[in-house]
Order: C-alpha cells, then structure tokens, then sequence
C-alpha cells in the first residue's frame, strides 16, 4: 500500500536522479511519469501507482517546492479531464499505452468533438455519420464550439452508426487523428475578438476501428464518463482562497476606495460569500472523487461556477464605472487557452457570457440536477423510443 511516507521518497528519488535545474522540462516530465508520479491513483505503468487520489497533494507539495515544472493542466486540460479518464475506462490496454503518457506531459493536445449545429443541449441527436468500411469508419459530419482543434492532436468523437434505432442507442465513440486528411478545422470568433473555440468539418475521414473505445452502439454510454468528468473539471478546479474571478474584483476594491459605494459593498461581500462556499464545496466534490467516479454533482458545480463568473465580471464593470467600458485588445487571436485573470474587466465581463454554454448549458445541467441529485420525475421524452432517421429535424 503507498502511503504518504512512500511517495516523498519516491519523490525525492526522481527529484535526485532529474534536478529540475538541470533537466529538460520535457525529460522531467517524462520521468515523472515513468516513475508514477503523475497521477497517482493511475494505475502502475500508466502514470500512477494505484495509490489514493488524495495522496495526489503529497506529490504536488514536493515538487512545487522543488521548483520542479508542471504538465501546463490549462493548455491541456481537456486531455487530462475528459480524453484521460475515458481512454483509462475505456480504452483497450493499447490505447492506454499510446495515448496516456504523451497526453499527460502535454507533448499531444486534445479536443473534444461533440457537439454538432445541430445537436448541442440535445447532444443525442448528433447526425455526424460514421459508416463501417473493411477494418475501419469512414466519418463525415460537422462539429462546432470545439476548444482547441486548433492545436489538438487527437480529438474524442462520437459519431452516430446506427441511424434506424433511438438516438442514444446508435452511438459510438472514436479517438479522431486531427491530422488525418478530411478534417478541416475553421475558426469561431467570439465576442471577445478571440477565436478559441473552432468548427470542424470531417470529409471522409477513415478511423481505424483500432481507435474505438467502448462497443458498437455503445457510445452514450461511453460519453457519460467524458462529460461528468468535464463537469468537474469545468465547475471543480482547485482555487485558494480569492482564486477564480473573485479575486481581481476583491483587489480593486481595497486598492480603489474612491470606487466604492454601499450597493457595491453589499453586492461584493454576497458574492464573496458565494465565491468561497463554491470554492469549498468544490473541495468536498474532490474528496468524493477519491472514493469512486464523478456523479451528477459535478453538474451543481458547473451551474454555480457559470453565474458566479457572469455576476462577479459584471460587478466588477459596474464598479470600474467608465474604466470597464474599455477593451484592451480586438485583434483576432487564436489562443490556446482561456486566461479570466490575465486579462482585464472587460474581457472577463465578455468571456463570461459562454460559461452557461460550454460544457453544458445551464438549462441541460438543471435538469440534471433536478433528475438525479434531487430525484425529480423526469421531463417528458416523445422521442424516447423513436429511431433516429425519424426524428423531425
């Protein structure tokens, strides 16, 4: 059993053998990983050493004193949050092996190719096609409000084979090449100026059926462990205290006393209050996790990560007054993350209005919530038992 006395001195060990002054970033990494020391509840060999999940901390402290580097989690965060725990569920002993270690050091970026125009709250009712060929699927579709295509090496795709059964059940899921001839990726400018999020057009694209995980038809269910984790990794991120968008709004409030007013005041100690109960229930969330899956929490914590972010940015402009009238930069930019606390109040105020949308509308998550936290009945479904090919669209 590794304890917490086992991994400082697996630690120490690695930090010995790769002093972090010395060694490449990218070599490090590697030998991080090798030695299980990435993710630790991964099992050995993939990263981990099937340790608890809450151990995780015991090797972050020890590194980060060390001045050693990290895997850069935002610029790969859908790797780590959604392709990971899936391939890990998933995935054959192949797939584990080729895919993991790369994606972890951060050598080969992911994005998740799901929803389509549409089908995004109704993700079910997706019509990218993926017809079996000899030892393949020959995929043709078009997915949109993709993260990262732009830099992403592999992608997770679900793509519908069976057209003539009800639109959960003629679904499977697909590790996509994103260099592979047919796949065209164009950018989505945003209201911000950026284009972060992409379209992509899949033209005869050939996947091996090498690259399928989980079953034929399988694919919902398949996508279920993606999404609870992405709604986790979305709403659960590990903030300290003022982290998040709390905390440029809390810092211009004690160095601009001229701004303040009493409405302000009270809008701001509400907030923060808020802030921090999110911020702990979040670290309670992650404590569950080390006993079992991610549920239909994760979605509870989507939904308060989404308002808190679009009622913080917009006090925050209020208190600005004329100064959060301003934008700093229109210019048309393809970044490779999201960056609200680098960047000024009225990105923030701007970039916010896609919390209720990405990774799961808000309207969607509440009815999630309602169903399988609360135990509420369930809204009406017509199209339950309905093969897909007949559905009005």
């Amino acid at each position: 059993m590794t304890d917490e006395a086992e991994l400082k001195r697996r630690t120490a060990e690695l930090l010995a053998a790769h002093p972090p002054a010395t060694t490449g970033r990218a070599d490090f990494l590697k030998a991080r990983f090798d030695a299980g020391l990435a993710w630790v509840h991964y099992p050995e060999g993939l990263g981990g050493l099937g340790a608890p999940r809450s151990l995780q901390a015991v090797v972050d402290t020890e590194l980060e004193a060390a001045g050693a580097p990290d895997n850069d989690p935002r610029r790969i965060g859908i790797g780590l949050g959604m392709a990971a725990p899936t391939i890990l569920r998933y995935g054959t002993e192949e797939q584990k092996q080729q895919y993991l270690r790369p994606l972890w050091t951060g050598e080969e970026v992911w994005c998740q190719l799901f929803s389509e125009p549409g089908a995004g709250s109704d993700l079910a009712a997706l019509g990218t096609r993926a017809v079996r060929e000899g030892d393949g699927w020959v995929v043709n579709g078009q997915k949109v409000w993709t993260s990262s295509a732009h830099v992403a090496r592999w992608a997770i795709l679900i793509a519908r084979t069976d057209p003539d059964v009800p639109k959960h059940a003629g679904i499977t899921y697909f590790i996509c090449d994103m260099t592979d001839p047919g796949v065209e990726v164009r950018p989505l400018r945003q209201i911000t100026g950026e284009a972060e999020f992409n379209e992509v057009f899949l033209t005869d694209v050939r996947i091996p059926d090498s690259r399928r995980l989980g079953e034929v038809g399988d694919g919902w269910r398949v996508a279920q462990t993606t999404l609870n984790n992405e709604r986790v990794a979305i709403g659960g991120m590990r903030l300290p205290r003022e982290g998040g968008m709390i905390g440029p709004v809390s810092k211009t409030w004690r160095e601009r006393p001229e701004l303040r007013t009493h409405d302000l005041h009270q809008r701001l100690l509400k907030l923060w209050v808020e802030a921090e109960v999110a911020r702990l229930t979040g670290e309670r969330l992650r404590q569950q996790l080390t006993v079992g899956q991610p549920g239909p929490e994760g979605s509870g914590m989507k939904l308060a990560f989404a308002r808190l972010n679009q009622e913080i940015s917009g006090l925050e402009v209020e208190l600005l007054g004329e100064e959060g009238l301003l934008y700093e930069d229109w210019t048309m930019r393809r970044p490779e993350l999201v960056d609200f606390t680098g960047r000024d109040a009225g990105y923030r105020y701007l970039r916010s209005k896609g919390n209720s949308i990405e990774g799961g509308t808000s309207e969607v998550l509440l009815n999630i919530v309602a169903e399988r936290v609360l135990g509420l009945p369930s809204e009406p479904r017509t199209d339950k038992d309905v093969a897909w090919k007949d559905l009005a669209r």
